[in-house]
């Protein structure tokens, strides 16, 4: 019959360390017979005796003592192991793994990892910006941020940001050599940037609505870049339209390097969520991070750049 080669070691050391078989029934919170019927049966599984036992005193034998001799140090660092465990479970440790699209690297990402550093140096933050969905618990993720409409069902999502708008921009200058399009239909007479998902290759869709109709329009231009911020400096240069979202063009639009067109017929998108699977919500390191990103958005007022 096999043996676990671990049982009878937890009483054999409870009793070696308070050299008595009650003492160590208190310990364990089990009956008297029951550490001594454990520390008998280690002791034929070993073929040795561990322990002189009298009516007045335990001691233990020379093989005894060998065992206890090896076993204690090895029993410490479990206790430590232990112990660093109820770490994680009480305060935030250890490493945390966040996947999040590109547009929320200079959005949120950016200004939210020196604040957790400052708050909570014992974590590490492990963050991959990547603009395809992937399986938290496949890939090893503790939390993901995406649109609202590409988190599965199963999954608890903490808002972040309100709905996005998106919106055509273009430079003054860009506008006053080619004109400013007045119809979606427009832009296939405009030079415009397009933008391709670095992870899957495929374009980034300019989506319009008319009438309660949504529909897409096929662009075209001389420039194509997998960069948020590269997609903004080209249309800041003149270069032609880009189609982006407010709050990453934020400062442009205010100091009036990128103008809108086309704003009644751009809808509103999904908000950013910061999306986990139930199992994970009540570790401190991803508590943590939900409460200062939500705060500090809060005192953003909803997120600028």
């Amino acid at each position: 019959m096999n043996h676990d080669p671990f049982d009878g070691l937890t009483e054999f050391l409870a009793v070696a360390e308070h050299k008595s078989f009650t003492l160590a029934a208190t310990r364990l919170a089990v009956t008297p017979t029951a550490v001594s019927h454990a520390i008998k049966l280690l002791e034929r599984r070993t073929g040795v005796l561990l322990f002189q036992r009298t009516t007045r005193r335990v001691a233990l034998t020379e093989a005894g003592a060998s065992l206890f001799a090896r076993l204690r140090p090895a029993a410490s660092e479990i206790d430590d192991a232990l112990a660093v465990l109820s770490g994680f479970r009480d305060q935030p440790m250890g490493t945390l793994r966040i996947t999040a699209p590109r547009l929320s690297g200079s959005l949120l990402i950016e200004p939210l990892i020196p604040l957790f550093r400052q708050a909570y140096p014992q974590v590490t933050l492990d963050i991959s910006l990547d603009d395809a969905t992937v399986d938290l618990m496949e890939n090893g993720f503790d939390a993901g941020i995406r649109l609202g409409e590409s988190i599965e069902k199963d999954m608890i999502a903490v808002r972040l940001t309100p709905d996005l708008q998106w919106s055509v921009v273009g430079s003054p200058a860009y506008f006053a050599e080619a004109g400013t399009p007045l119809t979606p239909e427009d832009l296939t007479r405009h030079q415009c940037i397009g933008f391709r998902f670095a992870s899957s290759g495929t374009a980034h869709r300019w989506e319009f609505r008319r009438d309660g109709r949504d529909f897409t329009v096929g662009v075209e231009g001389g420039v194509i870049v997998n960069d948020r911020r590269l997609l903004i400096s080209v249309a800041r240069n003149g270069q032609g339209l880009a189609y982006a979202c407010d709050l990453e063009i934020s400062d442009e639009l205010a100091n009036g390097q990128l103008e809108r067109v086309l704003q009644p017929f751009v809808p509103l998108s999904s908000a950013l969520y910061l999306y986990f699977p139930s199992r994970t919500q009540t570790q401190p390191k991803l508590r943590a991070f939900i409460d200062l990103a939500t705060q500090w958005i809060a005192d953003q007022g909803g997120v600028r750049r």
